[in-house]
């Protein structure tokens, strides 16, 4: 069977104190101060699952030695588009070849390891990539307000170079409905803890997992990491000892650093096993939700190789401290805040002319002159170079993984921005080419001329009279 040949993975920079939450809501419940510790990452008003997930299958490919590309899949409960494949924009976002299958999963915790074993069991060749992403949505002052956190993991599942091969996967469907969001709802409506513990984790994992293991000939006790996705602080552990896995093995669910990331949880704490395994160890992965999956692993010697540019330690270090409450309340649209009469304009979305550029907007792609070796974006009809001018010479030159250099910044407190100020820019790309563009996550005083950028895949405007969203790509100063 097939195996883990890359991972990566994508937190948010804000992370929220849980404390500020609390406080904000203690006068109404103060029973939330027992889960004040820590912080929770929150995504820019500019992030969403669709965003996320671009970010972390770049880190993904980032450590493949050979992408080969056949199949894209994304996991995710929290889609932006419901009548709009939601893969496909990731992976021209990306820029993947068009031949490749893509597809969603989703409408339920398990849609990830579901859409894992889907790839595991595929006969494609080459690599599938599978990213799992989730931005919730959560009622102010709730349990899941505290316990939930925004993030993003990849993996890639192939047949060479693999760094966890696959042992054994095992299913079991099962209609237990331990929350739910009915259609046209915003929130998932929950039951009582302990009920879904006691009728949910410890009836329905227990088997599923004896099936898994009995096929691979692998006891509980050889298992290095265990993987339980779960808000539960105490279940993985009363789950460990029924099953007679130590508790050594147990991969903590980062409640307190990150927040339990929904359908992403799976492949988050997957790619966390995976930065400390060695060769040789077993991991078993498991996802919850209307029965279980469980799927057996074993790291190989290829798994040392496995560097993601990024990955899930450099990620949790990348933090910037929030505790203003109300800004996650706006950014989540939980407020109806007054954005004046410059948020009032219309934003709609003429799609044919989106249609024609979207290999700018969505591929941040530009072009390179034939003739003289011109790089410029947009890509035109004419070389810019006046010394050139060459008609229809351009071929197509990426900028989404180019660096660059501020010229020109300005700090817009009239123009509209959901975090003002609304700071843009003119920005040179290193391999030639000059763009005026939007600057993202900017902390006053941190941006100057000469100040060196990255670029990211990010919502560029709300159309909410017809429900759609408009991404380009925006610069953000390195630290």
């Amino acid at each position: 069977m097939k195996g883990i040949t890359s991972y990566g993975v994508y937190l948010p920079r804000l992370r929220l104190g849980k404390q500020a939450m609390a406080e904000a809501n203690a006068w109404f419940d103060a029973s939330l101060k027992g889960l004040a510790k820590g912080e929770r990452s929150i995504c820019n008003w500019d992030e969403d699952t669709i965003t996320m997930a671009v970010e972390a299958t770049t880190d993904c490919l980032s450590a493949l030695t050979e992408a080969n590309v056949s199949s894209l899949k994304l996991a995710s409960t929290t889609l932006p588009f419901l009548d709009r494949q939601n893969s496909v924009v990731i992976a021209e976002a990306l820029n993947l070849d068009r031949t490749i299958s893509t597809m969603d999963f989703s409408a339920s915790q398990r849609a990830a390891t579901s859409a894992l074993i889907n790839c595991l069991e595929s006969n494609r060749n080459g690599n599938q990539l599978l990213v799992a992403s989730e931005h919730r949505r959560t009622k102010a002052g709730s349990r899941a307000e505290m316990l939930w956190g925004d993030a993003a993991a990849a993996v890639a599942i192939g047949d060479d170079d693999v760094i966890a091969q696959c042992l054994s996967v095992a299913t079991h469907a099962v209609d237990f409905i331990d929350h739910y969001r009915g259609d046209g709802a915003d929130f998932d409506y929950d039951w009582e803890e302990r009920w879904i513990r006691d009728e949910g984790f410890m009836k329905i994992v227990p088997a599923v997992v004896e099936s898994v293991l009995d096929d691979a000939g692998v006891a509980a006790a050889d298992i290095k990491h265990f993987i339980l996705p779960t808000d539960q602080a105490r279940t993985p552990a009363a789950l460990a000892k029924r099953l007679g896995i130590n508790a050594e093995s147990i991969v903590e669910n980062q409640i307190a650093s990150v927040g339990v990331a929904g359908a992403a949880q799976p492949l988050l704490l997957l790619a966390k096993a995976l930065e400390s395994a060695l060769a040789g160890d077993t991991i078993l992965l498991l996802g919850f939700g209307q029965g279980c999956d469980a799927i057996l692993l074993r790291a190989t010697d290829k798994l040392a190789q496995c560097k993601p540019r990024l990955g899930l330690s450099a990620a949790l270090m990348r933090r910037r401290e929030e505790i203003n409450y109300n800004k996650f309340l706006s950014f989540n649209n939980l407020v109806e805040r007054d954005i004046g009469k410059r948020g009032e304009a219309d934003k709609q979305t003429y799609l044919s002319g989106y249609n024609r550029r979207k290999d700018l907007l969505t591929s941040f792609l530009g072009g390179k002159c034939r003739e003289c070796g011109t790089v410029q974006i947009p890509r035109e009809k004419y070389c810019v170079n006046p010394e050139c001018n060459a008609l229809d010479s351009q071929d197509v030159y990426s900028f989404a993984s180019q660096q660059g250099t501020v010229l020109t910044w300005t700090a817009d407190r009239l123009t509209f921005d959901w975090s003002p100020p609304a700071y843009f820019g003119m920005v040179e790309f290193d391999g030639g080419g000059k763009l005026m563009m939007d600057f993202t996550e900017v902390e006053e005083g941190s941006i100057d001329s000469g100040s060196r950028v990255s670029v990211h895949f990010r919502i560029k405007q709300f159309d909410p009279q017809r429900g759609f969203r408009k991404y380009f790509w925006k610069a953000i100063v390195e630290d």
